[in-house]
């Protein structure tokens, strides 16, 4: 059999790309060693993908044994060709409307991770989201480097002043799914959020999309996002692309052309049990 050759492709979702080296106290790193296993103290996420079209799952800078024992998850299930997707919300600029309309049209239920701006100017759209089947995601209150963060008592107060505003707006708890707000993040952050109560999600597929004034061309976003789609996929998309807003419901035909269906991430957590 022929061997695939990776090549690891940092994604990391800020505006600038640039690593950060995260600081961990040392007396703090032999206390996390005593009992887990221990990954990179301060890592962007990246991935490693497969020749595009082959519709392997790529792998990332973590495995996903290594991951599970923080209830932390990039993809699913090798042997399921199912889509979780999921958007981040950083701001509204008009393109959430039609991301949700496409949803709907398609019966594909997403989770939205949003920050505390969103949900402070646009209650109506997350009230929305809510009606119609999706869950809500911590992204954090201020959207911070949360691998710099030091305590626990400040890692938790980003997550509890969102999930708090959340719960003011529509009388229900945000579901317990954390995002690391630009892909940073370090073991002893995915042990404060499991401890919190949180799942953690990366991404096995993400593209490009975030820069509102230097937008994807359709066929560049197609060619990304079906090239390299994969069993278990866990897809992440901005909710402020107009590329995103406008191809989305051509994307999900495409992608159920190609024998894949959609599930929320409670299916994910639910086979992981």
């Amino acid at each position: 059999m022929k061997q695939t050759n990776f090549k690891i492709i940092p994604i990391v979702i800020v505006l600038v790309a640039a690593f950060f080296i995260g600081r961990t106290t040392a007396s703090g790193v032999s206390q996390w060693q005593s009992t887990y296993a221990i990954l990179p103290q301060a890592e962007n996420w990246g991935l490693g993908f497969a020749e595009s079209g082959s519709e392997q799952q790529p792998s990332g800078n973590a495995t996903a044994e290594e991951l599970q024992q923080y209830h932390t998850y990039y993809l699913g299930n090798n042997d399921e060709k199912v889509i979780y997707l999921t958007f981040d919300c950083g701001y509204e600029n008009g393109n959430t409307k039609p991301i949700l309309k496409a949803l709907k049209k398609h019966n594909a239920k997403g989770t939205f991770f949003v920050v505390g701006h969103f949900l402070e100017s646009s209650p109506d759209l997350v009230k929305q989201m809510l009606a119609e089947g999706h869950a809500v995601g911590n992204h954090t209150y201020h959207h911070p480097d949360m691998s710099s963060i030091a305590t626990k008592e400040s890692f938790q107060k980003e997550l509890d002043d969102n999930a708090a505003l959340f719960q003011q707006i529509t009388g229900k708890e945000m579901s317990n799914y954390y995002r690391p707000p630009q892909g940073k993040y370090s073991t002893v952050n995915l042990k404060m959020a499991k401890e919190l109560g949180y799942h953690t999600f990366f991404w096995s597929l993400a593209y490009v999309d975030w820069y509102e004034d230097r937008q994807p061309s359709h066929e560049e976003a197609f060619e990304k996002l079906t090239g390299r789609i994969h069993p278990g996929a866990i897809v992440l998309l901005h909710s402020t692309s107009k590329t995103n807003g406008e191809i989305l419901d051509e994307l999900l035909t495409k992608w159920e052309d190609m024998g894949y269906t959609f599930q929320p991430l409670s299916h994910l957590i639910k086979n992981d049990t």
